[in-house]
């Protein structure tokens, strides 16, 4: 029977140059002298900005005491890893699905909506509870939702021209769409801002909240279906049949409870400064680098080979 191989891949923001240092010696117990390291690509433009390495690791490695090692190390540096089957970093996959709200953009769309409504403080509360597990989602989106009645959709036009985009969502979209990766946003926000993120970085498709307006007002209403989880997950199943893609080389990257369900039935599932529940059933996570930091938990065939 045919051990199964695996790598480390670990990503250092620039300004840390002792990182892989501190690395290195924390995996010189479990390294053995055919290891082989190798720095990864990183786009032009991030440049100065990332360093990636990946260590193939010897076969018969403890897995699990390793990552205890490395999880101890994470409140030391600024380092992003993950361990990935050899067969699952060099996968040739098809697929890409995102969240938007606090993974594309750095800001929940609702909570800036709810913030000029003068809600702010108040929806913003119940969307961390909902973001962390503890409320069911859809009940706390009828809620929220509620609460923006009767504001002007001039503002929610405004808000759209100014969502901060998370570093590196460019080099991503660019980079896997480059490799023929078909790419969409599933989302819990509302569709305008979606297709905003669609128009500049050319997403294949988009799913998210309608907002209902009534003559240039919020209704305060919600329009079904709601995105939430299960709707997620399911629309990653049906794109994937759409396009005739294994679920095995699909790829899903999210941050809250709602994106637990695509993020744990996609091929790759990848936490991006997710919340705590998250990131401890997620092996593949980003805390530290902005969203390339997934273009180097995809190998190449022959990376770990030459």
């Amino acid at each position: 029977m045919t051990e199964t191989r695996y790598a480390l891949t670990a990503i250092s923001a620039s300004g840390q140059p002792n990182a892989f240092a501190r690395l290195n010696q924390v995996l010189l117990p479990f390294l053995d002298e055919h290891h082989e390291v190798k720095a990864l690509p990183v786009p032009r433009s991030l440049a100065e900005q990332r360093s990636a390495r990946v260590y193939s690791l010897p076969i018969g490695v403890d897995v699990d005491l390793l990552s205890q090692s490395l999880n101890r190390l994470d409140s030391e540096l600024p380092l992003d890893w993950a361990i990935q089957t050899v067969a699952s970093r060099v996968r040739q996959y098809r697929l890409a699905v995102f969240d938007m709200d606090s993974t594309l953009i750095q800001c929940e769309v609702i909570d800036e909506i709810a913030r000029v409504a003068g809600v702010g403080q108040q929806v913003a509360a119940i969307t961390d509870r909902a973001m962390r597990g503890e409320l069911d989602f859809q009940d706390s989106f009828i809620e929220r939702v509620a609460l923006l009645k009767g504001l002007e959709a001039g503002a929610v036009d405004r808000l759209i021209k100014e969502m901060p985009i998370t570093e590196g969502v460019g080099e991503l979209i660019l980079t896997l769409r480059a490799r023929g990766i078909y790419t969409a946003i599933l989302s819990g926000g509302f569709l305008p801002f979606a297709r905003q993120l669609q128009q500049q970085f050319g997403f294949d498709e988009v799913h998210a909240n309608e907002l209902d307006i009534d003559q240039g007002i919020l209704t305060g209403r919600v329009q079904s279906p709601i995105v939430d989880g299960v709707y997620k997950r399911n629309a990653l199943m049906d794109i994937a049949k759409r396009q005739k893609i294994a679920l095995d080389d699909t790829i899903a990257v999210g941050d809250g409870a709602n994106d637990l369900p695509m993020l744990m039935t996609a091929g790759l599932g990848v936490a991006y400064a997710a919340k705590p529940m998250i990131q401890q059933q997620v092996n593949c996570r980003l805390n530290h680098v902005g969203l390339d930091g997934v273009l180097y938990y995809l190998g190449a065939g022959s990376e770990l080979n030459d």
